[in-house]
């Protein structure tokens, strides 16, 4: 699917514009629900892979900005069902959050025949953190050199090469699946219990070649070698790795994204004074340099209104990832 078409730009500039954030000093006295006690974040992906990464990155600079202590809260299992059915059931008080993606908020709709929460109704919009293409990634000391390589030798021995994801239904598994469409080439999926076990395999080399996110401390050591970026632009932290575009696979663009949403009914004034602080977070050099250093695009500001659009708004590409993958999960 093409990811680039002009509706999908306008998305993502409207998800990513500057906003007036609500002053911090202004609602310091607002009557919220947030005791001022430690805030929880749950993540729905284990300790250590991207996701968890992004998480910790915000929630050190956004605790700053509040004056609270924020505790990371991995509730891994079931594609993050586990951990978003939690904070749908949680107190809307301000003082629980998930980490949103394109999982929770988009693929996991589609993927499982049934949900123990609505990800719209049962959840109220705080705010974009980043977002962040897919690269092409095979074992540093991989024979294959470039996609090319790659796809020859899938080609010349089908059903023999391997790809790894965080499982069933992961942004990886559906990534790789697009790989599999656009070259027409016949490899094996392995899902693993979260990206962290996938990374492991992968560099170990009992793993050919995996689409993932958040892996450039393993490129810099060399322990991984990125072949291709799966976006419209070259990543600003692998600026000599081209795009599946420049080589000729037109239309390979996968993202993911992660945010932070509440549970419905969290007040208003409560999840502006939260937007405030994660925006406040994401204004510094240093948090933006982070981010691009992990392989993420530095992105502005987004007001809750604009990232709750944008969440509503790529769920229908969501679900074309997986229509093309073929996957279901139960």
């Amino acid at each position: 699917m093409d990811r680039n078409h002009p509706s999908r730009r306008r998305l993502v500039a409207a998800a990513v514009a500057t906003v007036a954030a609500a002053p911090l000093s202004g609602l310091v006295h607002a009557q919220a629900a947030a005791s001022g006690g430690p805030l929880t974040l749950v993540v729905g992906w284990p300790a250590g892979g991207p996701s968890d990464n992004v998480a910790r990155l915000a929630a050190t600079h956004m605790a700053a900005a509040l004056g609270r202590t924020i505790v990371i809260d991995n509730k891994a299992g079931a594609g993050g069902n586990i951990g978003t059915d939690a904070v749908a059931r949680a107190r809307p008080d301000g003082n629980t959050l998930l980490l949103a993606t394109v999982a929770s908020h988009g693929l996991n709709s589609v993927l499982y025949s049934k949900l123990n929460h609505d990800p719209i109704k049962d959840f109220a919009s705080v705010g974009l953190i980043t977002l962040s293409p897919c690269v092409l990634l095979v074992p540093g000391s991989s024979p294959f050199r470039s996609v090319d390589d790659l796809v020859r030798a899938a080609k010349a021995q089908p059903g023999k090469l391997n790809y790894g994801s965080a499982g069933v239904g992961s942004t990886q598994h559906l990534a790789g699946a697009s790989f599999k469409q656009v070259t027409n080439m016949d490899v094996v999926h392995i899902p693993f219990k979260g990206t962290a076990l996938a990374m492991t395999e992968l560099m170990a080399g009992r793993v050919d070649f995996i689409l993932t996110t958040g892996a450039m401390p393993f490129v810099r050591s060399g322990k991984l070698r990125p072949l291709a970026v799966a976006a419209s632009q070259r990543l600003p932290a692998l600026p000599e790795v081209k795009t599946f575009d420049e080589l000729g696979f037109k239309g390979l663009h996968v993202e993911s994204w992660y945010g932070l949403v509440a549970p419905a009914g969290t007040p208003l004034v409560v999840r502006q004074q939260l937007n405030a602080a994660l925006n406040t977070a994401l204004q510094k050099p240093e948090v933006q340099q982070q981010f691009v250093g992990q392989g993420a695009l530095a992105v502005k500001p987004a007001s809750i209104d604009e990232f709750w659009r944008f969440v509503v708004q790529q769920m229908p590409l969501a679900a074309e990832q997986v229509r093309i993958s073929g996957a279901k999960a139960e």
